[in-house]
């Protein structure tokens, strides 16, 4: 199956997935447009080195993770309805042929996606920018604080207010 990440406007691309024999099916737009790197391209990276045949690429190279046939059913209006039922059930039996492999393929992904950014050079964003107990400090923070002690956030702030 080969699968392109096409861009398709200045802050929108498609998933394309081709299977030998087979009409291209399509993702447009494809969730998580990014400057850098899109969403999809990291589920893909990720689910290709880590081996998961059930992930979104695993789905559609089975026929289903919710991308569309680019070109029109032929027939009737009926052998075209049947068609996407069939689509439907097979999406639904490989969601319960799922062995995980989806969920993996979130949390690696957005594992990924971070990873990559910060070698990348990515600055965070002004509101992380302005935290004032960096996240890998704030166990120690906290195992620090005197019986009595209290840290105190004004949600959805993460300045210490006292």
């Amino acid at each position: 199956m080969d699968v392109s990440f096409e861009r398709t406007g200045e802050r929108r691309y498609a998933t394309v997935v081709t299977v030998p024999g087979q009409h291209p099916r399509r993702m447009d737009p494809a969730p998580g447009y990014d400057d850098h790197i899109p969403h999809d391209l990291v589920h893909y990276l990720a689910e290709a080195e880590l081996g998961l045949s059930s992930g979104v690429f695993g789905r559609a190279a089975a026929g289903g993770g919710g991308f569309t046939e680019t070109a029109e059913t032929p027939g009737d209006p009926r052998r075209r309805t049947r068609a996407q039922r069939k689509a439907k059930k097979r999406e639904t039996s490989l969601s319960a042929a799922d062995r995980g492999d989806m969920a993996r393929s979130e949390y690696f992904a957005g594992l990924c996606d971070i990873a990559w950014r910060r070698r990348a050079g990515a600055s965070p964003p002004e509101w992380a920018r302005r935290k004032q107990i960096p996240p890998e400090d704030a166990a120690t923070v906290n195992r620090n604080l005197p019986v009595g002690g209290a840290l105190t956030f004004t949600w959805p702030g993460s300045v210490i207010v006292r």
